[in-house]
């Protein structure tokens, strides 16, 4: 069994498809499919059954996919240890990251660690809350900030970091616009714009608008904060941001007020995996993050 097969297999796996996994790996379709049918028959069980265009995982499969990618993360994390050993400052940190937290705390954080540690490297992905636990479970991702932090979990473990309000907005011709506080319940008649069912932020929204006595009417859903922010400055409705979402200024700007009944907030954490250590540079950029945030905690 060839280390490249594994990687092919797995690639296959993912794409459910020979054609675009061959193009991500940059190789002929045929050598990929040539790979799997030597895997089949050293296993002697087929991996893939053909469902119309795409392939489909066998029980068997799905089985040896989970070993396959153990095996291809902890080779990965054995080159990086490697790299680190000749050179940590040449290493690379892979962080995960909601959408809400990459306009300006991700770009802070690793700006100001660069600015100490210029030549280590980044891999970032951005994800929902689950799934960047499971790819931090899965080893996929040595850290990722969080939201909300999760107090108790079988296998991440981390630090809470900061707390942060969210905040109304309203299109700026709002009867509330000019406000300086509102009380949530003020929104129960408009039409708000939500985040959809997989973000965090919307059962947030959710259960503030529960303690404010109102069931939200949804008009919209959107999955970027952007999105959500320009469709209200468009006034198709209402929404509750994180402060740090409404930083970033851009010709369509709804106007933004604080909420004090009830007061909602979000809590922001970072996890990896439980048990196990962090690379080297990723534990030298953990403890920059730990003093960076430690201001907050007071």
């Amino acid at each position: 069994m060839e280390l490249r097969q594994l990687q092919y297999f797995v690639k296959v796996a993912r794409k459910e498809h020979v054609t675009q996994a061959a193009e991500e790996l940059h190789v002929a379709q045929s050598a990929v499919s040539r790979q799997i049918h030597q895997l089949e028959e050293e296993l002697g069980v087929p991996l893939f059954v053909q469902k119309g265009r795409n392939l489909q995982l066998t029980s068997v499969g799905k089985l040896f996919l989970g070993r396959a990618e153990a095996i291809l993360t902890e080779l990965e994390r054995a080159v990086m240890e490697v790299r680190e050993f000749l050179d940590p400052e040449a290493g690379e940190i892979r962080i995960g990251f909601p959408h809400s937290l990459g306009i300006y705390l991700l770009p802070t954080v690793v700006a100001g660690f660069r600015q100490t540690h210029p030549n280590v490297k980044f891999r970032l992905r951005q994800g929902t809350y689950n799934s960047l636990i499971r790819d931090v479970v899965n080893g996929e991702l040595d850290l990722a900030f969080i939201s909300p932090f999760p107090e108790r979990h079988e296998h991440v473990t981390g630090e809470l970091l900061l707390q942060e309000e969210l905040y109304a907005i309203v299109p700026e011709g709002h009867v509330l616009a000019e406000y300086q506080t509102i009380r949530l319940e003020q929104l129960k008649d408009d039409s708000f714009v939500m985040f959809s069912e997989e973000y965090s932020l919307r059962n947030i929204v959710l259960e503030a608008c529960a303690k404010a006595g109102f069931v939200p009417r949804i008009g919209f859903e959107g999955e970027e904060t952007d999105t959500i922010r320009g469709l209200v400055a468009a006034g198709v409705g209402v929404s509750l941001l994180p402060e740090m979402a409404l930083t970033e200024i851009s010709q369509l700007q709804p106007a933004k007020v604080r909420v004090i009944d009830p007061l909602v907030t979000r809590s922001i954490g970072l996890i990896q995996r439980k048990g196990e250590k962090l690379p080297l540079v990723a534990e030298v950029f953990h403890s920059f993050l730990m003093n960076f945030f430690d201001p907050y905690k007071k």
